[in-house]
């Protein structure tokens, strides 16, 4: 790895084109790119949110899907290579469990919104949707695994399940709550 990272300007690119880890050359338009992209995107947004104060088995967690991200945009970079696990799909799996359980039961939509955590929870959230969609849009052109378009399809529920613990995480002991949607129903039932 050493000696890829030497040079960071390589020049290789400037007619529109990208190394795979398999040493070809495709468009940086390619569905293939833009998959390794939202990837990236997705793993640096959780580096935002790991910026933020939330309790140390979240952060635990999280640095761990960013490690897995790794691996899912090294498996995008090298095609027909395995390096996303079945595990880490059951990882997230018993972490939405884990996290769910202690939430109350939803009674309406939620906004994506409330703590500064929780709403950037949301914003990798919806990165991690349009990742998935990407590697959809990608297994429809090329054979791929089935376990990192799992992973991205786990990972967007745990983004809502964990923004809804992050609204509820206080340091001082008080405890917070979602940021329901007004919705006509709500109004509705609340006027009868």
């Amino acid at each position: 790895m050493g000696n890829r990272l030497t040079q960071i300007a390589t020049r290789t690119g400037d007619a529109g084109t990208t190394g795979l880890g398999d040493n070809t050359r495709v468009s940086k338009n390619s569905l293939r790119v833009h998959a390794m992209g939202d990837v990236d995107e997705l793993n640096s947004q959780i580096g935002v949110l790991l910026c933020e104060d939330m309790p140390e088995g979240i952060r635990t967690l999280l640095v761990e899907i960013q490690h897995q991200l790794f691996n899912l945009g090294g498996e995008l970079s090298i095609p027909g290579y395995e390096l996303l696990k079945p595990e880490a799909v059951l990882a997230l799996d018993q972490a939405l469990e884990e996290y769910n359980a202690t939430l109350p039961r939803l009674q309406e939509f939620i906004l994506p919104a409330g703590t500064r955590a929780a709403s950037l929870a949301h914003v990798c959230r919806t990165v991690a949707r349009r990742a998935e969609r990407a590697l959809v849009a990608l297994g429809n052109e090329e054979a791929l695994k089935e376990a990192p378009r799992q992973y991205l399809n786990r990972l967007s529920d745990l983004m809502f399940v964990l923004s809804r613990a992050l609204n509820r995480y206080r340091t001082d002991g008080s405890v917070g709550d979602d940021v329901y949607w007004k919705s006509e129903r709500m109004a509705k039932g609340a006027a009868e």
